[in-house]
């Protein structure tokens, strides 16, 4: 291209070829400079919302063990409220009751993860609802699982009752006597020194222990 624009200077002496080498030029550079600018490859969008959502869905899982189904959770041992012996009305309750029991035995609330006094809580004796005082938990069945609350593996006979939680995906269970919320019961977690790998996951304020020999 600068052979033909010299031949062209040298052939022509009149002044009105200026503006036509000018253009001459300037399409030159601009073929130049588009020729060395290559298009980006198209890259697939990183799917991190995805790998964050799949990440979510095994903690849910995890925290709620949906994985087993909740027949087998509540086989037997379904909570029947006519048969409590401790009823009160709400009133009653709460001249018992601290404000924040009342809210997590009455009202089903939940302790933040790993403030309870028995979380860690390992002297032997008997875990008592902190409602009515009956036994539900000896020292033998407690274990720990981690998990930021106490956990038992079973309770006492009769004294746990199970039903479907509201939320449709755990099993809550409550005292048989009074019907006080302790927390909500998981299978399947892979706790293979427990029995039946199961896990009471269960509120301290819903519990009162009586040190003991750990049997009821």
């Amino acid at each position: 291209m600068s052979r033909v624009i010299v031949r062209f200077l040298s052939s022509s002496s009149s002044s009105s070829t200026f503006p036509l080498l000018s253009s001459l030029v300037l399409r030159s550079r601009l073929q130049t400079s588009t020729s060395l600018v290559r298009p980006l490859p198209l890259r697939r969008p990183y799917s991190l919302f995805s790998k964050f959502t799949s990440r979510g869905s095994k903690a849910t899982t995890a925290a709620t063990g949906n994985s087993p189904s909740t027949a087998s959770l509540l086989a037997g041992q379904e909570h029947d409220p006519s048969k409590m012996s401790q009823q009160k009305t709400d009133q009653e309750w709460r001249t018992i009751l601290s404000p924040e029991q009342f809210r997590v035995l009455r009202q089903k609330g939940t302790e933040r993860a790993g403030t309870g006094e028995y979380d860690k809580h390992s002297a032997k004796g008997v875990y008592e609802c902190a409602a009515c005082h009956t036994p539900l938990y000896t020292s033998s069945h407690k274990f720990d699982s981690g998990c930021g609350w106490p956990a038992f593996f079973d309770a006492i006979p009769g004294a746990v009752g199970r039903h479907a939680d509201p939320d449709g995906m755990r099993i809550e269970i409550v005292c048989n006597a009074c019907g006080g919320h302790l927390g909500h019961v998981f299978k399947g977690e892979g706790f293979r020194h427990t029995p039946a790998d199961e896990r009471h996951c269960v509120n301290s304020i819903s519990l009162k222990f009586q040190p003991g020999d750990g049997d009821a």
